[in-house]
């Protein structure tokens, strides 16, 4: 995802700083255990594929890259720099940067979408960039964000259920925790091969 748009159109875009979702209560980098779930909404990434998410995730285990602000990108390229030692681990994961932004009008979406399209030259990164275009406030709750000045990152499955999730930037902590969640829940798969 590169926000790749002027401030004037972001000024368009009204942003929630602080919402309150009834937080999950979790710390950063926490592996969860049920509860919290991806909703179901339709998105289109910046190849003009349609996805029904969840269900339209092509792994098994997908990491969901989620930032609200144009500047949230270089905390988001901490992580892309790091997606081939997981893809390398687990043959089902995959990545996403999921840009979320209260729904503006269709001009307004064109114009972003005709941004970071031409932002971004590489088409595989275009094919995993889905930008939400959504009514934020249950987006949130659902997934316990209380703070839109850093980036969330979700592992969830193919039904939307959260694995584990992160705050902020990569960082050493973060990818062995997600390390050992990948690698505990391959486990049972692998086992059942023997």
């Amino acid at each position: 995802m590169r926000f790749e748009i002027g401030h004037a159109i972001l000024s368009l875009i009204v942003l929630t700083a602080v919402m309150s979702g009834g937080g999950l209560g979790l710390a950063s980098d926490t592996v969860v255990d049920g509860g919290a779930r991806f909703p179901r909404l339709i998105a289109s990434n910046l190849e003009k594929r349609t996805f029904t998410l969840p269900d339209d995730f092509e792994g098994s285990r997908n990491l969901l890259l989620v930032a609200f602000q144009r500047e949230q990108q270089q905390q988001v390229d901490t992580w892309l720099r790091e997606m081939k030692q997981f893809e390398e681990l687990d043959p089902e994961f995959r990545y996403y940067e999921l840009p979320t932004i209260q729904s503006p009008n269709r001009l307004v979406r064109w114009f972003i979408d005709t941004g970071m399209r031409r932002g971004i030259p590489d088409k595989k990164a275009r094919s995993r960039t889905i930008t939400l275009y959504i009514d934020k406030k249950p987006f949130l709750k659902a997934l316990g964000i209380t703070d839109e000045s850093r980036i969330y990152c979700f592992l969830v499955n193919r039904s939307g259920q959260v694995l584990w999730r992160a705050e902020g930037r990569f960082d050493d902590a973060k990818a062995v925790s997600l390390r050992e969640c990948l690698q505990r829940l391959m486990r049972p798969h692998s086992e059942g091969l023997k």
